[in-house]
């Protein structure tokens, strides 16, 4: 768990290898509960190597003095994001 906002990653180990890498953090809001969107990389274990770049927002609520995830949405394609990016582009010109 971490205290500060900054201090929240993806970025993960096991056995003492990096598995997940950040490669990328938006805050997209603060306070109670927060919202970032993180880019990241995952280790193929076959190859060694990272894979592709992939996408998730997590939602996080401090309580007590601590953020704890409390939700998450993979987006796991660039094609994906791009939908995503096109949608939300048309709905905003809507309003």
């Amino acid at each position: 768990m971490s205290s500060t906002i900054e201090d929240l990653t993806i970025s993960y180990e096991e056995d003492g290898v990096q598995v997940t890498k950040e490669t990328g953090k938006e805050i997209l809001s603060k306070g109670a509960w927060t919202t970032i969107l993180f880019r990241y990389q995952s280790l193929d274990k076959a190859t060694g190597e990272f894979g592709k770049e992939m996408y998730t927002i997590r939602r996080y609520q401090k309580r007590q003095g601590e953020y704890t995830m409390k939700s998450k949405f993979n987006i796991s394609s660039t094609e994906q994001a791009k939908k995503i990016i096109d949608i939300l582009a048309n709905w905003v010109k809507e309003e």
